[in-house]
């Protein structure tokens, strides 16, 4: 069998953690923000500009894979990294969320939920399908991702309290279903590799709910934790209250995962400094193709750590005409391709005025790399 799953917390500055995870495809710096690839590709990036990125991992999504290109291909094929010519580490989410999200768009049809699983109709062609706590798991074996995680009923923040306690008892049902899956195939991939597998923490916005999921969470086998629901990601004061509502649960040696969170700056830093490990999110590469880049450096206040820019939210609006003959790049402290090589934000406003398709990659290029260089950052400050 190959290396399995570990990980080490090297150093901590207050509830912050620098860590290393150890997998079959190699080395995971913590804090890490990983770039999202849904089908296998990060959105206008190829893996070489990944490996150019310092990208420790990526992630990838089980429903969508599922349906395109399906697990009999990638079964054929040799897996997701033979497929796609990735071999660093690959992280997989469950399929809840889109199953219970993209599902119920299809043909206007509602995702059926019960005690066995999720009916859904794909958003591609409305055919009906059935995941199961089992079926997730056999599905992300077949992808054969280092990481995998728990199938869980995705979780509003406008649920009542009755909803929402029903939902957590059934997301602590499926889990189990899913270790027992996991432990039947001895951990393994379909192709002999060692998949660790997170369980992932649920309640909305109710503290007794949270705190209960994270204590069932931390008792099982998992190798580490991750933590969902709406407002993660979304919600810079909620997920923070969350945050400090479970610091005192959550494994101190097990890696701490925010699902979906990322998509600006200090949403990265302020997940790392209430010491949360990986992250997660579709926004850079989201943002850059709408026209909005980041700009921004962290400074050190008081012993801690905070993020400033002259501009809202962090990002640069390209499509503003004020930039139209402006010669600075994105942002003069940036080491990515883009800035290093010198576009202009000059130049990048007329790419994506004029709907260049060059704009998307150099975009995409500068915001992913400024997310995998704002973790490391925060990464060097920890361990000063």
């Amino acid at each position: 069998m190959s290396q399995p799953f570990s990980f080490k917390v090297s150093t901590t500055k207050g509830r912050a953690r620098s860590g290393t995870m150890t997998t079959p495809h190699g080395l995971i710096r913590t804090p890490i923000f990983m770039p999202v690839g849904t089908v296998a590709s990060v959105k206008s990036l190829d893996q070489q500009d990944l490996l150019q990125l310092d990208s420790d991992v990526i992630l990838a999504n089980t429903y969508h894979l599922y349906l395109r290109p399906g697990t009999d291909t990638l079964e054929a094929l040799g897996g997701l990294h033979a497929f796609m010519g990735w071999q660093k580490p690959i992280l997989t989410d469950s399929g809840g969320f889109q199953v219970l999200s993209l599902g119920t768009q299809a043909q206007s049809k509602l995702a059926t939920v019960d005690e066995t699983g999720v009916g859904f109709t794909s958003h591609i062609d409305g055919s009906n399908h059935h995941f199961s706590p089992e079926k997730s798991i056999e599905i992300q074996q077949s992808i054969g991702a280092d990481i995998i995680m728990t199938f869980d009923e995705a979780m509003s923040d406008s649920l009542s309290y009755r909803k929402a306690s029903i939902s957590l008892a059934r997301t602590h049902r499926w889990a189990k279903q899913c270790l027992d899956a996991w432990e039947s195939t001895d951990r393994l991939s379909q192709y002999g590799q060692y998949q660790a597998l997170f369980g992932i923490v649920q309640g909305s916005l109710f503290e007794d709910l949270r705190k209960e999921s994270a204590r069932y969470m931390s008792q099982l086998p998992f190798d580490g934790i991750a933590i969902g629901g709406e407002t993660i990601g979304y919600n810079r004061e909620g997920t923070v209250q969350i945050l400090n509502w479970l610091k005192d649960i959550l494994p101190e040696d097990k890696p701490r995962y925010a699902m979906g969170l990322g998509r600006d700056p200090e949403d990265l830093l302020a997940a790392i400094l209430n010491g949360v490990d990986m992250f997660d999110c579709v926004g850079p590469t989201r943002l850059a193709r709408n026209g909005s880049l980041y700009t921004g450096q962290l400074v050190e206040e008081k012993g801690s750590l905070a993020f400033q820019s002259e501009y809202s939210q962090g990002r640069v609006r390209i499509s503003s005409k004020k930039f139209y003959r402006d010669t600075r790049v994105i942002d003069a402290d940036c080491d990515c391709h883009t800035c290093v090589s010198g576009y202009t934000r000059a130049y990048l406003h007329h790419l994506y005025k004029t709907k260049e398709l060059a704009y998307y990659r150099l975009a995409s290029i500068h915001n992913v790399r400024y997310m995998v260089r704002l973790s490391q950052e925060i990464r060097a400050w920890i361990e000063k």
